[in-house]
């Protein structure tokens, strides 16, 4: 497989490393609502032409490695996803929007976005394995 990808005139490997929050970082997506939103984020990039390369989703957090087609920006992307999984979490769980701090916004504002280049497979394995390092760091922190 190529390491880059091909439209009908251009080459492209356009890859990024993703990162966002629920509002607040209330530590909502465990359980149904995390697979859900792990399900949701491997649809709608499909639906979009990207690949999914890496996606971690956390208790309070998303990791998300992506190649992104360059006819796509990255605030449409992220627009489209955080949009349409608030839609689906917020449809399929009423309980969500009980809560008033929400205010109709299931993320935050913002997110973190790094292009992925040299270093692409230190930061795969970051994603990859960023949930055992905060759990090693938890236990130490319970153990003081």
């Amino acid at each position: 497989m190529s390491r880059y990808e091909q439209a009908s005139h251009v080459f492209w490997r356009c890859q990024y490393h993703i990162v966002w929050t629920p509002k607040y970082r209330f530590r909502i997506l465990k359980n149904n609502p995390g697979k859900d939103v792990y399900r949701c984020i491997h649809v709608y990039c499909k639906q979009l032409g990207c690949i999914v390369m890496e996606l971690n989703v956390q208790i309070d957090h998303v990791h998300l490695v992506v190649k992104v087609p360059s006819k796509l920006s990255i605030s449409s992307l992220m627009g489209a996803l955080k949009g349409k999984i608030a839609l689906k979490l917020f449809s399929k769980y009423p309980h969500l929007r009980k809560n008033k701090l929400w205010g109709n916004h299931f993320w935050q504002r913002g997110y973190f976005v790094d292009s992925v280049g040299i270093n692409e497979e230190i930061i795969r394995r970051y994603v990859r394995h960023q949930e055992n390092v905060e759990k090693q760091e938890q236990a130490l922190l319970a153990l003081d």
